[in-house]
């Protein structure tokens, strides 16, 4: 495969996110007022999507664009002794759905990413999500496998290749940052900590 042909099918997997806006604008308005009520995200993925809920955490946690203050958001996928105690003495399947009972609470929102949508752990996750009452955001590929229809909103990205996928989750991401960024950045810190 050459250089441009794998820009052209990244564009071609970014375009299918235009179908996706008035969800994307939903999951935005959501996450934007639960972080602006006092209310956290979670998010979890595997591998990429690993990373990548990481990175969404991450722009909500420190900053988007420019300064402001921080609001609550934790990747499920960053404590190894978490994840490996979990995987250990319960099984790899629950390394996020005991998160979501250790940390959420109402009005918190999972946020989800599997680019199959076939991973036992995040369906254990967003089904353990809809047991305890939180609102719960799945970002999904292909044609949204065995987490299809667990979540309360779905952004299923209808790409079959991982990478695509994975660029367009990417792309989705930083949208929701750039429509939650603006109230965000209006709200203000009475609490004391660093600038």
């Amino acid at each position: 495969m050459s250089v441009r042909q794998s820009i052209d099918d990244a564009i071609s997997a970014i375009g299918l996110l235009i179908p996706l806006e008035t969800k994307i604008r939903e999951a935005a308005v959501w996450i934007e007022k639960a972080l602006m009520t006092g209310h956290k995200i979670l998010a979890c993925g595997n591998g990429g999507s690993a990373a990548d809920s990481a990175h969404f955490a991450t722009e909500i946690a420190c900053r988007f664009m420019g300064d402001r203050r921080p609001f609550p958001a934790i990747s499920l996928t960053s404590d190894g002794g978490l994840l490996t105690a979990t995987a250990n003495d319960y099984s790899f399947e629950d390394v996020f759905a005991r998160q979501v009972v250790a940390f959420g609470q109402p009005g918190d929102i999972l946020v989800a990413l599997s680019t199959s949508g076939n991973s036992p752990n995040i369906r254990r996750a967003l089904e353990t999500a809809r047991e305890l009452e939180l609102s719960s955001i799945a970002i999904l590929g292909k044609d949204g496998g065995t987490c299809k229809g667990l979540a309360a909103l779905e952004l299923i990205v209808p790409h079959q290749t991982t990478a695509r996928i994975q660029e367009a989750h990417k792309v989705m991401i930083h949208i929701l940052c750039e429509l939650i960024e603006p109230a965000l950045r209006l709200k203000p810190d009475h609490r004391r900590g660093p600038a």
